[in-house]
């Protein structure tokens, strides 16, 4: 992926999060947006989402960004300079469940290995 791709990934990634927390800062509290991918045309964008809590809540943080998405979209056409505003698809990003077990799962090997 290309420095420029990248840096847009970052950039709509901050934007959003920085909506989320200015505009809707009590519904949006558990929602975490994990990274953004662009289409290398920049006219398509998915936004990776993570949420704490069960499926349901994922279900429910899912329904609410997507009755987000035109003042997102709003929003980045007036902060960032691009040519075409991107659409935007939300996808749940699940892995923050594995994460943290496999930390808790290395955090228990490291407390049972012996100490040099």
């Amino acid at each position: 992926m290309s420095n420029r791709l990248l840096r847009v990934n970052e950039l709509l990634q901050r934007e959003i999060s920085g909506y989320l927390r200015k505009q809707h800062a009590s519904e949006s509290v558990g929602i975490t947006i994990t990274g953004v991918e662009i289409t290398g045309d920049l006219r398509e964008a998915k936004v990776f989402y993570s949420v704490l809590g069960s499926a349901d809540e994922a279900k429910r943080a899912g329904k609410r960004l997507l009755a987000w998405r035109d003042d997102l979209r709003e929003t980045i056409a007036r902060n960032v300079v691009i040519r075409h505003v991107p659409l935007l698809a939300f996808v749940h990003d699940d892995h923050t469940p594995r994460t943290l077990r496999i930390e808790r799962l290395l955090s228990e090997i490291d407390g049972e290995a012996p100490r040099s």
